[in-house]
């Protein structure tokens, strides 16, 4: 099932009773019904699998998001609200230890109930009291002061909920991968022209104080790591105009890239040597060409795309081959500040990072396409502060043993990605969408 943005626009999700037009409500909607559109494609038994500890089961994922509006708005603030199932506070807790005792991350492929039915009912129970609340706080005069922290809120589960849309097509391609019958998740996804990669440029960035962080309007989102806002100097340096090629990944295996223990950091030589890492993860040989496992199927890899599914180590080793480095955190932002907020991602419904789509001079595919690695590990900011209470836990936590990714995907909503915006995931991961672009010294 596809995702046109007239669905997502749409105000007419979960509904019995009639909503005023209320843009909170409207986006509320919008999202909640764009993660359903996400698991339509799936068979019952596909919500239950889990194939590896990072791999959450597309079930677990429906109702975590969902538990998420119920633990942080419903309780507090919707008075008289009934859960659907008190259980569920343990099940669905992902990591919040303040809050209660989360159910073991590496367990939940182990759960066959809830049933898929019964996530799909807890779901339609939170939206109706959502929708209360939303009603009750956005219109009604005696609504208790509390409409500024229940839209601050409402913003920071939205978004969240987009980060589990994006986690779900990661985690459905993971485990249909993991299948040998090859299942497909959708056959109706346009498959791109192969192409051969057009040349890499080099962009040069001048030295100075550069302003990192979110500019710190109210209207605009943002999570507490992107704050606050400060200047830091950059010497002079050059960045790729695109991430790398499957052409040019392909060329660093074909010279024993993942052989040359030269190339690579030593917790990443181990971690490539023990997993047996040949190649990105989803690619396997077939004669002499490389095909790749997609949400749409097998297919023959593209050269002039964003090469994806590496890690860390692996676009670490690749740059020290190419004679390059990665770009740190704060250059990628200085590069992308000045670029258009545009790319490849989740509305245009391709599900998969694409060739570049002209050659315009400057950055292209900054956003969109493939996360970026860069070369700077996940620390909090001069002055972090994490939100207060349990939602404190949300970022802050994991400041340790993560490296900073930049850009979104193209399983990324699109209103959901800024420049500022630090994903993080440990140096080891290849199943997000995860590629990279190369920088250099003056």
């Amino acid at each position: 099932m596809s995702l046109p943005q007239a669905e997502l626009n749409s105000p007419e999700v979960h509904s019995d009773f009639p909503i005023p037009d209320l843009v909170p409500v409207r986006s509320y909607r919008a999202i909640r019904a764009a993660t359903e559109a996400i698991c339509a494609p799936l068979a019952n038994e596909d919500y239950v699998v889990q194939t590896m500890d990072d791999v959450s089961p597309p079930k677990w994922h429906l109702a975590h998001v969902t538990w998420f509006f119920e633990t942080f708005l419903l309780r507090p603030f919707l008075p008289g609200y009934e859960p659907f199932n008190a259980v569920y506070d343990h099940l669905f807790n992902s990591y919040y230890e303040t809050h209660g005792s989360p159910y073991p991350r590496p367990a939940r492929g182990w759960l066959s109930r809830p049933t898929v039915a019964e996530v799909y009912a807890y779901r339609h129970h939170v939206d109706a009291a959502m929708e209360h609340l939303l009603l009750d706080s956005l219109l009604s005069p005696n609504g208790g002061g509390a409409s500024d922290e229940i839209l601050s809120r409402l913003k920071l589960g939205l978004h969240h909920e987009q980060q589990h849309q994006e986690l779900l097509l990661m985690d459905i391609k993971h485990i249909l991968a993991s299948n040998p019958l090859a299942p497909v998740y959708r056959s109706d996804v346009a498959q791109p022209r192969i192409t051969e990669p057009t040349g890499l440029e080099w962009i040069g960035y001048a030295d100075g104080m550069k302003p990192v962080g979110h500019s710190g309007k109210a209207a605009d989102f943002a999570f507490d790591n992107e704050s606050p806002r400060h200047q830091q100097y950059v010497s002079a340096f050059w960045l790729g105009s695109r991430p790398v090629s499957n052409r040019e990944f392909m060329d660093f295996i074909d010279d024993g890239g993942y052989e040359r223990v030269e190339l690579w950091l030593s917790d990443g030589w181990s971690t490539a040597q023990n997993n047996g890492w040949a190649a990105p993860l989803y690619w396997e040989r077939s004669g002499s060409k490389w095909l790749y496992r997609t949400l749409a199927g097998r297919q023959t890899v593209n050269p002039a795309a964003p090469v994806c599914h590496v890690s860390f180590y692996e676009a670490d080793a690749y740059a020290r081959w190419a004679g390059a480095r990665l770009p740190t955190e704060t250059e990628w932002e200085v590069a992308a500040t000045e670029s258009p907020l545009t790319g490849n991602f989740l509305e245009n419904d391709q599900l998969q990072p694409l060739p570049p789509a002209n050659e315009e001079p400057g950055p292209v595919q900054l956003f969109g396409d493939v996360w970026e690695w860069t070369g700077s590990a996940y620390r909090p900011y001069p002055g972090f502060k994490p939100l207060g209470g349990s939602l404190g836990e949300y970022n802050g936590k994991f400041m340790s043993g993560q490296m900073v990714l930049r850009g979104g995907c193209c399983a990324t909503p699109a209103s959901h990605i800024r420049a500022s915006y630090r994903n993080f995931y440990p140096p080891h991961a290849r199943w997000a969408f995860s590629g990279f672009r190369l920088a250099r010294e003056d």
